[in-house]
């Protein structure tokens, strides 16, 4: 006889079945060849040619002029160093095969990505919601595509759904009856704290910008454990988390060190990339991809007196001149940011793309658009029936506001989390570089709302029908 768990547990392992088997098809397509598929996907090309420089034993340089102004045979620190080598490991084990390494990427990323997502539409919303955020997850077909491409986008995006479900159940833990009775410091919340440190410093490793929701995401940490009176609980494992992600990443910087005699973070792309984004070439109006009616290249735009630094010096020196940009006009500079809404949440299909870059665009954003922004609208309406008071003493812990246990209701504080990823991460490339693949962290957020959303519609379509079925 099969057991009640077991039978709930079967439309996940159905949903993470399909995640793999999409995600697997796609990467078999794209094949054991390095090539541009869709528009947006270059960056593999690049991730490619460094790996292989690695194992051949020449570090993390280029063996010719690349991207975006690297020197043939000087060091870069522009590319994620983790994701480098995760494809000079599978290339040193198998050889230059990028099939493996696309396959081996889309297991991970078809299996985690729902299971993620499921595990935090469970705790804030409840478990119907959260099997079908996990199904939209699963056939989003921007996650299917990029989950094939030798990117971070994929590991990126689960690295972040890890973050978030380590933050949720450190603050349940903040929450629970248990925790009442708990000694200042328990075990199980500094192993979240251990938890989290690792997955932050994954996650920045593979893409650092994401290091500004982090803080954020900390400061929200201490609001949970002040409104709950319980901030001599929580700083430990926060700590902990902190200081594990700093040692993590240390050896990096101090590689940087050695190579550029400067200290930076592990990657020097933000001065490249503010500068470029932000340059009066555009006027104001921005393009994420510069075109050939400017008459000029991005390299071309970098300074002369600049171009003999070397690459951190270069990249802090760029981003210098972004601020002045801003500083010396700062209407262009907001009419621009304003001009990369259209570009960062585009969901039409457009004559610059690709047929495959078209369809993935309007099957997976486009068409769940909707949803996510209804679900959106819905959340933001029960946010006020939501909330509680601030805990001003030590209460009985079932009186506490309901961070975890029950998983039937929304949870105001996990909710706020959410749209602070959604408006901190969007701010940050509206100021920025917009582009759609830099928005797909955000969209696999707005599963959440979407899910939220089609829940509420279903409901509303059964009170419908058992009206008609049943008049008065």
């Amino acid at each position: 006889m099969v057991s009640i768990n077991k039978l709930r547990l079967s439309p996940l392992m159905v949903i993470l079945v399909l995640s793999v088997l999409l995600r697997v098809g796609v990467a078999l397509y794209f094949g054991d060849t390095i090539e541009e598929f869709r528009g947006g996907t270059y960056d593999q090309i690049s991730y490619d040619r460094l790996a292989q420089r690695v194992i051949n034993g020449y570090g993390f340089s280029f063996a010719t002029d690349s991207w975006p102004y690297a020197r043939a045979n000087q060091p870069t620190a522009f590319w994620s160093y983790l994701y480098t080598l995760y494809l000079a490991s599978v290339y040193l084990v198998v050889g230059h095969h990028p099939l493996v390494a696309r396959l081996l990427q889309a297991v991970v990323a078809g299996l985690l990505m729902p299971w993620l997502i499921y595990r935090i539409g469970r705790r804030s919303f409840d478990e119907r919601i959260a099997l079908v955020a996990a199904a939209i997850t699963a056939i989003y077909l921007y996650f299917v595509n990029y989950a094939g491409s030798l990117m971070t986008e994929a590991l990126y995006i689960t690295g972040i759904l890890w973050v978030v479900d380590v933050t949720m159940r450190l603050a349940g833990e903040m929450a629970s009856p248990r925790s009442e009775t708990q000694a200042p410091v328990s075990m199980s919340s500094l192993k979240l704290g251990l938890e989290l440190g690792l997955a932050m410093a994954i996650t920045l490793l593979l893409r650092q910008m994401v290091i500004i929701f982090f803080v954020v995401m900390g400061l929200w940490l201490l609001w949970v454990g002040w409104r709950l009176a319980r901030l001599g609980q929580l700083l430990p494992p926060l700590l902990v988390a902190g200081v594990l992600s700093a040692l993590l990443i240390f050896p990096l910087i101090v590689r940087n060190y050695g190579v550029f005699g400067r200290l930076t973070l592990p990657n020097t792309n933000a001065g490249f990339t503010f500068f470029w984004s932000n340059h009066p070439v555009y006027g104001t109006r921005f393009e994420p991809v510069l075109s050939s009616s400017h008459g000029t290249s991005y390299q071309a735009l970098i300074p002369p007196e600049l171009r003999e630094l070397n690459e951190a010096a270069l990249d802090r020196a760029l981003f210098a001149r972004g601020l002045e940009f801003v500083r010396d006009d700062p209407g262009r500079y907001i009419l621009l940011s304003l001009s990369r809404i259209p570009v960062y949440f585009l969901f039409w299909p457009t004559a610059r793309s690709t047929l495959l870059s078209n369809a993935a665009r309007v099957l997976s954003f486009g068409l769940f658009l909707p949803f996510m922004i209804y679900g959106l609208f819905l959340a933001l309406r029960q946010l006020r029936k939501l909330y509680v008071p601030r805990t001003t003493s030590r209460r009985p812990a079932h009186s506490l506001p309901a961070l975890a246990g029950s998983l039937s209701g929304l949870r105001f504080e996990f909710v706020t989390l959410f749209l602070l990823f959604i408006v901190i991460y969007t701010a940050i490339h509206l100021a920025s570089w917009a582009n759609v693949r830099y928005r797909l962290p955000v969209d696999a957020i707005l599963t959440l709302f979407a899910a939220y959303a089609i829940n509420d519609l279903l409901d509303r379509w059964s009170t419908f029908r058992a009206e008609r079925s049943n008049p008065s």
